[in-house]
């Protein structure tokens, strides 16, 4: 599947209040780039639990996972994968 469908129009509508696709690239960092904050954060993962039926453990909860829509797609897939 790919996650990025879902991703990309949360992160769009939400923390960017547009639907312009082109507004952030996949690749980009979404906390260096301000686009989220730690609130966002848990707010994406509240998010990707209730929307991919997924549960994020603390430990999970770490830039490396969420910082790029092309991150975030990685995860999911690893995590829907198990």
């Amino acid at each position: 599947m790919d996650f990025k469908t879902i991703v990309k129009p949360f992160i769009l509508g939400n923390f960017l209040f547009t639907d312009d696709a082109t507004a952030v690239a996949d690749d980009s960092s979404l906390i260096r780039g301000g686009i989220v904050d730690s609130t966002g954060i848990l707010e994406l993962i509240e998010f990707l639990e209730a929307t991919c039926g997924i549960r994020v453990a603390a430990e999970e909860m770490v830039p490396a996972n969420f910082d790029s829509i092309d991150t975030i797609s990685a995860f999911l897939q690893r995590k829907t994968a198990a």
